[in-house]
């Protein structure tokens, strides 16, 4: 349909996420799933997904992968990974891989540790949830983690840590800490989709957490006007009730994480592929007569074509129509902005797992 795709100037602002799954004391009778994840509300102010219910996070800054972060973790933890063991092998051939991404290759940190500290430092500036261990302290990545007790004089700290993520180095100092790169393990990698000119798009890299029980959160009220541990059955229920609003990648991901019936289960799983890699993701949008899909890779209509960098797909079908016309799905219908639904025929790739199918009912439509 079109030529292989030409390096070009990145528009994705690279970022991460930090999902974080707790152990909760199970009141009876006990929870089906066993561990909560914290979900923050972003302000409906902001610019970008506004009102959102979504997992902290927010864009890479040079300070996070800065050489001053060498003495911190010295001598205890040495470049070039800290103790982090080998790097996953990356995927041999990734959809849409980002090409002309900008890569300091002076910086003091590789992407994958300066991504750990900046997911690190997103979650406590926007939940006040500090995941910080002692500096002489050993990795202990198969245990579970537990974040510190806030210090005196959080907010002042989130205010000057948010003004200058430089300042996030020097609260690790003073607490004589590190942050807890090992406790973070590889989730997810998404592609902020084409929708409408102009839009910020991200490269957002989702690091999963488990912790032994959930840490107190404070929301800044500045861009974050709540926070909820919520199981992923529980967020899905009230996002179908409009009582929260969750963007697609959110949505996709409590799906997946919905199929873990325990914490331990989960944090086993991130252990054993832990060596696998993963897929980068850049999800198609296509425009249907009667709502709207988001095509992932190894679905039937998902193509490799660098126009869907900057266009959406469109079809005069209706959803139906195509559902009942294909048998290789990835894909995430929308119907509205509180109904999605998930169709999933493919295997998942990289030992990872991918939803199961979730169908909204007949009579929501």
């Amino acid at each position: 349909m079109s030529g292989p795709l030409r390096p070009a100037p990145s528009n994705w602002r690279r970022a991460a996420s930090l999902v974080m799954a707790a152990g909760w004391p199970p009141p009876p009778p006990p929870p089906a799933d066993g561990f909560r994840l914290l979900l923050i509300q972003r302000a409906s102010n902001q610019g970008f997904m506004p009102g959102a219910h979504v997992f902290p996070g927010g864009v890479l800054d040079a300070a996070d992968s800065s050489t001053d972060w060498l003495q911190l973790f010295s001598p205890h933890h040495r470049p070039p990974r800290f103790g982090l063991g080998p790097a996953p092998a990356p995927p041999p051939r990734a959809a849409f891989p980002m090409l002309g991404v900008a890569r300091n290759d002076a910086a003091a940190l590789p992407d994958d540790v300066a991504f750990r500290i900046c997911a690190i430092r997103e979650a406590f500036e926007e939940a006040g949830v500090l995941l910080l261990r002692p500096r002489g302290s050993p990795p202990a990545a198969r245990e579970l983690g537990r974040a510190l007790e806030p210090p005196p004089g959080l907010a002042a700290w989130r205010a000057r840590v948010r003004r200058d993520p430089r300042y996030f180095l020097r609260l690790c100092a003073e607490l004589d800490c590190t942050p807890d790169i090992w406790a973070l393990h590889d989730w997810s990698n998404w592609l902020t989709p084409f929708l409408r000119r102009p839009g910020r798009r991200f490269d957002t890299s989702f690091y999963l957490c488990c912790l032994r029980e959930p840490p107190q959160s404070f929301p800044d009220l500045a861009e974050v006007v709540g926070c909820q541990w919520l199981s992923p059955s529980d967020a899905i229920n009230r996002f179908t009730s409009k009582e929260i609003w969750l963007p697609p990648p959110q949505f996709y991901e409590l799906r997946r994480l919905d199929g873990f019936s325990s914490l331990s289960g989960l944090h086993n799983f991130c252990l054993d592929r832990a060596l696998e890699g993963l897929e980068r993701w850049l999800p198609i949008t296509l425009l249907t007569a009667d709502g709207m899909l988001q095509l992932f890779p190894g679905d039937e209509l998902y193509l490799e074509d660098a126009k869907f960098l900057e266009h959406s797909m469109s079809t005069e079908k209706k959803i139906e129509e195509l559902m009942k016309e294909g048998k290789k799905f990835h894909r995430l219908v929308i119907h509205d902005q509180h109904l999605y639904s998930i169709y999933v025929t493919v295997e998942a790739k990289y030992k990872h797992v991918y939803p199961k199918s979730y169908v909204v009912g007949k009579s929501h439509l």
